[in-house]
């Protein structure tokens, strides 16, 4: 229970850090133009949000659970697509953030000026919100104990609402780059062991469905680490590994090459990204001096 509590509880306090934040830039920015009839709207978007978050949740658990029932390879095929599907959506999210995490307050200004109404303020509050619970939603969805996986995320939203009012109101200093790229490059190893598990779960159905015999060279295993110390489920160095880190005591080659492929490739997708940036900034601060 608890390897599923502490990355329910890191994602759920990243990704509400996130949204709560930028909530707060948009009501900081009505304030800074003298707006702050508009802030009841961004308020209602914060709330219709969460609303919209919570509702695909259900929706998703309800899913899960008639899946669940059918058991063997039909749960099986169901977590293995429903994990890629996931994937998707989150890597998209994460690519979201390396390209707009170090210019997040002027973006969000940008886009609070171009929806200067009653509709548009609430609609981009709504959606703003939305993203980031669609991605909670996404990971609590794959995780292995869903219910463990959620009492953390409560707590970890609980930690954000409560420090994104105590940073909004100026009485605590903190450096959210840093907080901010920690925990992306936890959620990309999080990602990257999402892929490896719907890699496993797929071998896993064709297995029970038998298009796959126990000698295939498909199923041949990376390493075989489930009786020492680095079983990911109960080895004393194992489970922080695997919460941590994605660690799989037991992989498949083709599963190992994909979580770590992935995970190897998005990396380098942020460092690239980042000293592109870098870079450009750099050169613009050259040019105005």
């Amino acid at each position: 229970m608890f390897t599923q509590i502490v990355p329910g509880l890191i994602v759920g306090f990243r990704e509400g850090m996130e949204a709560f934040l930028i909530i707060g830039i948009m009501l900081q920015y009505l304030s800074k133009i003298n707006r702050p009839e508009l802030k009841k709207n961004v308020s209602s978007g914060l709330l219709a949000g969460i609303g919209g978050s919570a509702v695909f949740g259900l929706i998703l658990w309800g899913i899960s659970t008639l899946m669940g029932k059918e058991g063997g390879a039909v749960s099986k095929l169901w977590e293995s697509g429903a994990s890629l599907v996931a994937l998707i959506f989150i890597a998209t999210f994460i690519y979201w953030m390396i390209e707009h995490g170090r210019t997040i307050t002027g973006d969000v200004e940008t886009e609070v000026s171009r929806n200067m109404s009653s509709r548009g303020l609430f609609v981009l509050a709504m959606v703003m919100v939305l993203r980031e619970g669609a991605e909670i939603v996404l990971f609590t969805f794959t995780a292995a104990d869903k219910q463990a996986y959620l009492l953390g995320t409560l707590s970890g939203l609980l930690i954000a609402a409560v420090l994104a009012v105590l940073i909004n109101r100026s009485l605590v200093k903190v450096r959210l780059s840093v907080f901010f790229n920690i925990t992306l490059a936890y959620l990309i190893l999080q990602a990257g062991y999402m892929l490896g598990y719907s890699v496993h779960e797929f071998l896993s159905a064709l297995k029970t469905l038998g298009y796959l015999g126990g000698d295939s060279l498909v199923l041949t295993k990376m390493f075989d680490f489930s009786e020492t110390v680095f079983n990911h489920k109960s080895g004393a160095l194992g489970v922080p590994l695997n919460f941590l880190f994605g660690w799989y005591s037991k992989p498949e080659v083709i599963q190992f090459i994909a979580q770590y492929g992935f995970t190897t490739a998005a990396l380098i997708t942020w460092t690239r990204i980042t000293d592109g940036q870098t870079r450009n900034s750099s050169k613009s601060a050259a040019t105005l001096s």
